[in-house]
C-alpha cells in the first residue's frame, strides 16, 4: 500500500499569506483565510490565525507555518505581518523581531539585512499587490515572535544568520524530502521517467537543481528525478530498475559531498563541503593561504567566489566532478554511465567530469 506524505508551506508562503491578510484588514476588514500566488503557478488557500486593524491605515495578521510531514524546526511557528498603507505605489518589505540578520557572506541576502530571501520577498510583494488599490503602496514588516528560540534548533548561527529564523522557500511548497519514510515516495519519479521513454535520467538534489536543469540545460520535467538527501538510496533504486545512465546536475553545496563518499547529504548526517573544496583546490595548485580561506568559508558559494579570484575555479570543480563520478560509479558497481555537472546558485557551471564535457548527454535524453 502506497502512502502519500502531507506537503506543507514554506516560511515564505506563510509570510506572504500574513502580509496579504494584514493588507486586507487595513483596507477593509479582518479575514480568516487568504489565497496567495506562488512561483510555481499554483495558488494556495491558507488559514489566518488572526488579523486586526491597528489604525485607519494599518493592520497586522498572524499565520501559522505548516510544514506538513517534513522534519522542520519552524513547523507551527507563528509569523506576524504588520502592514501600513501608504500613498505611493512602493511596497517595502522589512524584517522584525525573530527574523535573523545576515552577518556573513555567501548567502542570498547582503550582510546587515534581515534574512528574507529574494523569492519569499517577491511572494510577499506579489500577494499584497493583488489587493492594493491603484496608487497605493505598503510598508510591510515580517516578524516571528518565537524566532530567536526556534533558530537555535537550526544551522542559522553557523551560516551567519543571527537572532532569528530565515524566511525561505523557492516554490512556496515544502516537500517532505527530509523524512526517512519519504524515500519510498521519491522512487515513482524513476518509474515515470522510464515509462516516458527516457534512457538517461537527470538526478537533482532539490528545487534549485531542478530549476537549473530546466532553465539552463532545457531538461524535460519528466526526465528530472529529485533525490532529496537520499542520493545513495535513489542510485540503488535506479540500478534495480535497470537505468543505464544518470546525469547529476546540482548545486555545489550538495554535489561536492559525494566526493567524500557522503551519499545521504543531509547536514546532520555528513558535511565535508569545505574540506572537499579546499583539498581539491590544493591538488590543482592553490596556495596554502587560499586553502585556509576555503576551509573557513561560510558556504560553498563563498568558496566558489574565493576560487574565482584565483583562476582555479574550473580546475578545482572539474577535479571534484571526476572524483564524484568515481565515487558514484563505485557505489553502483559500474552498472550505470555517470555524468557530473556542478553549478552555482545562479546556474553558472562550476565544473564537469569528462563525460559531461565531451558528450553533453543532457542534449539527447531519449
Amino acid at each position: 500500500m502506497v502512502r502519500f506524505l502531507k506537503y506543507g508551506i514554506t516560511t515564505g508562503a506563510t509570510a506572504a499569506a500574513a502580509a496579504k491578510a494584514a493588507t486586507i484588514a487595513a483596507l477593509k476588514e479582518p479575514v480568516s483565510c487568504v489565497v496567495i500566488p506562488t512561483p510555481i503557478g499554483l495558488r494556495f488557500e491558507i488559514a489566518v490565525l488572526s488579523s486586526r486593524k491597528l489604525s485607519l491605515d494599518s493592520a497586522e495578521a498572524i499565520v501559522v507555518k505548516d510544514a506538513g510531514q517534513d522534519i522542520d524546526a519552524t513547523d507551527k511557528m507563528e509569523i506576524v505581518a504588520s502592514v501600513k498603507i501608504v500613498d505611493d505605489e512602493k511596497i517595502v518589505v522589512t524584517s522584525g523581531v525573530g527574523v535573523g540578520v545576515v552577518t556573513k557572506p555567501g548567502l542570498q541576502v547582503p550582510i546587515g539585512e534581515g534574512a528574507i530571501n529574494p523569492v519569499p520577498k517577491m511572494m510577499i510583494i506579489d500577494a499584497v499587490k493583488e489587493v492594493l488599490p491603484k496608487g497605493k503602496g505598503a510598508e510591510i514588516t515580517i516578524s516571528a515572535p518565537d524566532g530567536a528560540n526556534i533558530a537555535k534548533k537550526t544551522t542559522n548561527a553557523k551560516l551567519g544568520v543571527k537572532g532569528g529564523v530565515s524566511i525561505l522557500g523557492t516554490t512556496g511548497v515544502v516537500k517532505p524530502l527530509s523524512l526517512e519514510a519519504c524515500r519510498r515516495s521519491l522512487v515513482p519519479q524513476i518509474d515515470v521517467a522510464l515509462a516516458r521513454g527516457y534512457k538517461r535520467l537527470v538526478f537533482v538534489p532539490g528545487n534549485i537543481g531542478e530549476k537549473i536543469a530546466k532553465e539552463i540545460f532545457q531538461v524535460p520535467e519528466d526526465a528530472i528525478i529529485q533525490t532529496g538527501d537520499f542520493v545513495g538510496y535513489m542510485l540503488d533504486k535506479a540500478v534495480e530498475r535497470n537505468v543505464k545512465e544518470i546525469i547529476f546536475i546540482g548545486h555545489s553545496g550538495k554535489i561536492v559531498k559525494l566526493a567524500a563518499n557522503v551519499f545521504n547529504t543531509h547536514h546532520k548526517v555528513g558535511d565535508a563541503r569545505n574540506e572537499v573544496i579546499a583539498s581539491y583546490a590544493g591538488a590543482v595548485g592553490v596556495s596554502t593561504q587560499i586553502i585556509n580561506q576555503l576551509l573557513l568559508a561560510n558556504t560553498s558559494d563563498e568558496a566558489s567566489k574565493i576560487l574565482c579570484q584565483t583562476g582555479f575555479l574550473e580546475k578545482t570543480y572539474d577535479r571534484i566532478a571526476m572524483r564524484v563520478n568515481q565515487r558514484v560509479s563505485d557505489r553502483v558497481d559500474n552498472k550505470l554511465a555517470i555524468s557530473i555537472v556542478i553549478v552555482a546558485m545562479d546556474g553558472t557551471v562550476l565544473g564537469m567530469d569528462k563525460n559531461a564535457k565531451e558528450n553533453k548527454p543532457w542534449l539527447n535524453l531519449t
